[in-house]
């Protein structure tokens, strides 16, 4: 089991979540860190209102009582006034360093974790998030649980990505070839939008998921936990699991519902004809699956070929039987589907 917990994982888009509130400039406040970040971005506002409003006002007023008038000469102005320009040097400065001092507090707190903070691995790939939980479990939609503590081991396995939650207000890069961290608590139960904040592809805008804030550490458990044994090998069992597996393997560059994506759509497809870029023609079946699976580049879909070829090769990270259950799963997808396929 520990080779299908690989480091690359693929996602499906999930539908936003229900809007849940907010401010004008903000979402709804879903962390321990929203209040005090929210506060220190309005005083920054109210700060730059005021002195826009200084400034720009004066401009104004000495524009139009000194301008130039036919019959009135120019007053001489003063060269030097040392008090003035000590008030607008260090009252400025004075602001700028609490502003500092503010945000550099913020920001180490989002460093330093708590000690009970229960560690999540977070693996970013274009265009799919993967989680994996401390029990063993993994899920590609964050599931975390109301004042709980969590921390963030974030890594890529390709290009640049960022770690995005605006409702926690929490934003950290993902950086190739090492790894970095965050932590956080929630503070609100519901579900929030978790996006890619740094452009790291042609699919960069599909690279978004869900994140679940449940009430009890049961309902948490209960939604990430998974069926390996497959309903005791029911053909429902084995269907839902591929079903999950695709969605976390597959559903980044795949569509089960007729949409065209990096990769060919599946809805439908199975028993069905397919062409491919070397001119050849097959059925999809069950053999061509498990080979699509294990050696992506062998048969190449019309259309599909170089440079929006970028399947991932799964020639070991996926067991026989998993393989199996995505077989099945794409079976019960296509024409004529059965009452067992998830809806």
């Amino acid at each position: 089991m520990n080779s299908f917990i690989g480091f690359l994982a693929q996602t499906e888009v999930e539908p936003a979540p229900p809007y849940q509130g907010g401010s004008y400039f903000f979402p709804v406040q879903a962390s321990s860190f929203a209040k005090d970040s929210d506060w220190l971005y309005y005083f920054i506002f109210w700060v730059c209102v005021v002195f826009f409003a200084g400034i720009v006002g004066a401009m104004v007023y000495f524009v139009i009582k000194y301008r130039r008038r036919p019959g009135v000469d120019p007053e001489p102005s003063s060269s030097h006034n040392t008090p003035l320009e000590i008030a607008w040097s260090v009252l400025p400065s004075l602001l700028l360093i609490l502003m500092f001092k503010w945000g550099a507090e913020g920001y180490f707190d989002e460093q330093v974790p708590f000690d009970d903070a229960e560690v999540i691995r977070v693996k970013a790939q274009q265009y799919s998030w993967l989680f994996e939980y401390e029990n063993g479990d993994f899920s590609n939609i964050l599931h975390l649980t109301n004042m709980q503590h969590y921390q963030f081991k974030l890594e890529s396995a390709d290009v640049l990505h960022s770690f995005f939650v605006p409702a926690f207000r929490q934003k950290q890069d993902i950086v190739p070839g090492r790894y970095t961290t965050t932590w956080l608590q929630p503070t609100k139960t519901g579900t929030f939008r978790l996006y890619c904040a740094e452009y790291c592809g042609d699919n960069h805008s599909n690279m978004k998921t869900n994140v679940v804030v449940h009430a009890t550490e049961a309902e948490r458990t209960d939604a990430t936990k998974w069926d390996w044994l497959g309903n005791n090998g029911s053909p429902e069992g084995k269907i839902a699991n591929g079903d999950r597996l695709f969605k976390i393997k597959c559903a980044g560059c795949h569509s089960s519902k007729g949409q065209r994506m990096t990769g060919p759509n599946l809805d439908g497809k199975f028993g069905t004809q397919e062409f491919f870029e070397d001119g050849t023609e097959q059925i999809i079946d069950e053999n061509y699956i498990i080979d699509s699976i294990r050696e992506p580049q062998k048969k190449i879909v019309k259309s599909f070929g170089p440079p929006n070829q970028k399947m991932q090769v799964f020639q070991g990270e996926l067991s026989n039987e998993q393989i199996g259950w995505i077989v099945e799963y794409i079976k019960s997808i296509g024409p004529g589907a059965s009452a067992t396929a998830p809806k």
